[in-house]
């Protein structure tokens, strides 16, 4: 349907867009050309469409090749034009309302290769900043840490113990789970207090602090990692969670352990391990018969 032809309770929508919620224009454009496809879905009469008329409508344009995220946007805007007719008193029901888009697939970053890895982390800082970079990538890559759980970190013996080797972290709904660190993590996290003890603000008691001497932000540590990789050569972007992501292929790659990589990682549950490491369910299946002792079957 030509979009300069739109039915009049879309425009008449449209326009409360624009005036009554003081939508971009560039909001408003986009709204038009979803509620464009949606007229022509209907054959010109969006006040008439049900719920099976949408879902088919919905389905067509998936199978055209219209990606999960640009459906669910679709859905969005249809469903937001509905609940404005359902005020006006236009339609009875909201028919998209209960329909769902397909699910986006997961995209995950892809994993530094190891060598790659030894070389970013093996790079020697040379601005003063740069040893806290390089701590942070070190701590990342060596613990699995989320960025939220890095920035967290206090330097605190409940949170850090360098002379035992580890570090804990409160994670994803207040699990407590403490990480061993590796001699390369503790020697750049040595390097890194050193530092730290001159730029600190007082009280402070953040381990990764900024140039002001207060607690980093997650944006803050992955903007200047991204930065690190870049000088150094890496292939992509390197933030917190490709690192995060490279820890447990690379883990799972050499140990085979998949329980014991779920631990470090903090998952609930082993199908999101499944995902960070693009393991298929027969992988899963070999190494949990392999290694359950009441797995097989006599």
């Amino acid at each position: 349907m030509d979009e300069a032809k739109l039915p009049d309770a879309i425009e008449r929508y449209l326009v409360a867009l624009e005036a009554e919620r003081r939508s971009a224009t560039a909001t408003v454009r986009a709204y038009r050309l979803e509620l464009a496809a949606l007229a022509e879905a209907t054959g010109g009469e969006p006040l008439r469409a049900d719920a099976a008329a949408l879902r088919a409508a919905l389905a067509r344009a998936h199978g055209q090749g219209l990606a999960p995220r640009s459906l669910a946007r679709r859905l969005s805007c249809w469903r937001g034009f509905y609940r404005w007719a359902l005020r006006q008193g236009w339609v009875a029901a909201n028919p998209a309302d209960g329909l769902r888009a397909p699910r986006a697939p997961r995209l995950l970053p892809k994993a530094l290769g190891v060598d790659e890895t030894q070389r970013v982390l093996d790079a020697a800082p040379e601005a003063g900043l740069e040893v806290r970079d390089r701590a942070m990538a070190e701590l990342l890559y060596a613990t699995g840490l989320r960025v939220a759980e890095l920035v967290s970190l206090d330097l605190d013996p409940a949170c850090l113990d360098l002379d035992q080797g580890w570090v804990s972290v409160t994670g994803k709904r207040g699990k407590r789970r403490t990480v061993p660190l590796g001699r390369t993590a503790i020697a750049a996290l040595h390097q890194w207090l050193a530092l730290r003890a001159e730029l600190v603000a007082p009280g402070e008691k953040a381990l990764f602090v900024s140039r002001e001497g207060t607690r980093l932000s997650p944006q803050g540590v992955g903007s200047r990692l991204v930065r690190w990789g870049r000088k150094h050569g890496v292939e992509g972007s390197l933030h917190p969670h490709r690192l995060r992501h490279s820890f447990a292929s690379h883990l799972l790659q050499s140990s085979g352990d998949l329980r014991a990589v779920q631990e470090l990682l903090g998952h609930a549950s082993i199908a999101s391990t499944q995902v960070y490491t693009r393991l298929d369910f027969q992988h899963l299946a070999r190494i949990y018969d392999a290694a359950h002792p009441r797995a097989k079957r006599k």
